[in-house]
């Protein structure tokens, strides 16, 4: 009952919090003296009449096309609200927006001397995601539950901490470091407790989680600064150097960062499943002896790392297929493309996370022993 009590005050906490800080997060953007590198703004509109339109198809990528467009739009947001404008559409393969007839768009709105500018800056494509998420948590609460409920709540502070404040914090030139390891052991220790209560198993996953999480991310440390790595070889790092000019952000710190982040979710995943599984081992046999239930959970630790290591190294991969195919078509030699500072990173970042899941199994295991052996049937 009284971990009833502590877990649904838990919920009802970080379901306050979530809120008040995307609130304050708001009002500290606004604080700061923001440099505008869009000078412009970005409205919804719907296209209301094509006046002239020149269109081929694309010789190279299939079912697209390329040309021109001649449009009216009329604004449904903002300051021009109702107002209607002319804009061409130049369509080609880095921007293939075609209009049609009571298309919903988005639109930049430029200001000039003689008025104005409307230009066609993208669809609208926010409705969908905001469907494809409503049927995700749908589901989650369908078939998990008030399990699901917690997952959810769990997933939104996640995301709230690590947007709201872990992003915020970098700009104001905090440590990425030390302030991605808070973030992680924040967000790990509300995750599974919200999502497995206040039990020895979830005290376990956490333990394990944390050490596996914090060996990955001090190898991609250690390795990044090996290879002479850092924030800026990664996706958009070159770019983000120059908004870093206006700002304090420390970019060496970032991959170090990247790493925690992105195997944060696997480690979890194994360190839960070995921490439930030891669990479940010792309640029906609470007389094996330390060796044995260690044994039993490294057994069931070597069936989960082979595919957990695959899950981490696979969306490392797929995260970089269109640049990898772009390479294997310049046909660069083995030498020369394992030397280029993308595919070294890739390779650190795939294999420290793949390290930390794999040390993840025998901490997670030793510390499941530990503690079931020394509390007594009654505390478990």
């Amino acid at each position: 009952m009284r971990k009833k009590i502590m877990h649904n005050t838990l919920l009802v906490i970080t379901i306050l919090l979530i809120p008040i800080i995307i609130l304050l997060s708001s009002k500290f953007k606004n604080s700061l003296d923001l440099p505008n590198y869009y000078n412009q703004l970005f409205e919804e509109a719907v296209v209301t009449e094509i006046i002239d339109e020149e269109v081929s198809a694309d010789p190279v990528v299939e079912g697209m096309l390329n040309g021109r467009q001649e449009l009216k739009v009329k604004l449904l947001t903002g300051t021009y609200k109702d107002k209607t404008f002319e804009t061409v559409n130049i369509i080609n393969q880095s921007h293939n927006v075609l209009a049609k007839e009571n298309l919903h768009i988005i639109v930049g709105v430029r200001e000039a001397e003689d008025g104005p500018k409307v230009w066609v800056y993208n669809h609208k494509r926010e409705h969908f995601l905001y469907i494809l998420g409503l049927i995700f948590f749908i589901l989650l609460i369908t078939f998990g539950g008030k399990q699901g409920l917690n997952s959810i709540v769990a997933l939104l502070f996640t995301a709230t901490v690590f947007i709201f404040i872990m992003i915020p914090l970098y700009f104001k030139g905090f440590d990425p470091v030390m302030l991605s390891i808070i973030s992680v052991i924040i967000t790990s220790i509300v995750s599974f407790l919200l999502i497995g209560g206040f039990e020895y198993k979830i005290l376990i996953a956490i333990l394990g989680t944390l050490s596996g999480i914090i060996v990955a991310g001090i190898i991609s440390y250690i390795f990044g600064r090996l290879t002479n790595l850092s924030g800026i070889n990664l996706d958009k790092g070159e770019q983000l150097v120059y908004i870093a000019i206006d700002y304090d952000i420390h970019i060496k710190g970032l991959m170090f960062s990247s790493i925690l982040i992105a195997s944060m979710g696997a480690v979890m995943d194994v360190a839960m499943s070995i921490s439930s599984s030891m669990y479940e081992l010792y309640t029906m046999n609470k007389e094996i002896e330390f060796k044995d239930l260690f044994a039993a959970g490294m057994n069931i630790g070597k069936d989960i790392m082979g595919t957990m290591t695959n899950t981490l190294i696979l969306a490392f991969m797929g995260g970089s297929l269109s640049l990898m195919l772009l390479l294997w078509g310049y046909n660069m030699s083995f030498r020369q493309l394992i030397n280029m500072p993308f595919i070294s990173l890739e390779i650190i970042q795939g294999l420290a996370g793949s390290i930390g899941i794999v040390l993840t199994v025998p901490f997670t295991a030793l510390m499941a022993c530990i503690f079931y052996k020394r509390k007594s049937a009654s505390e478990i």
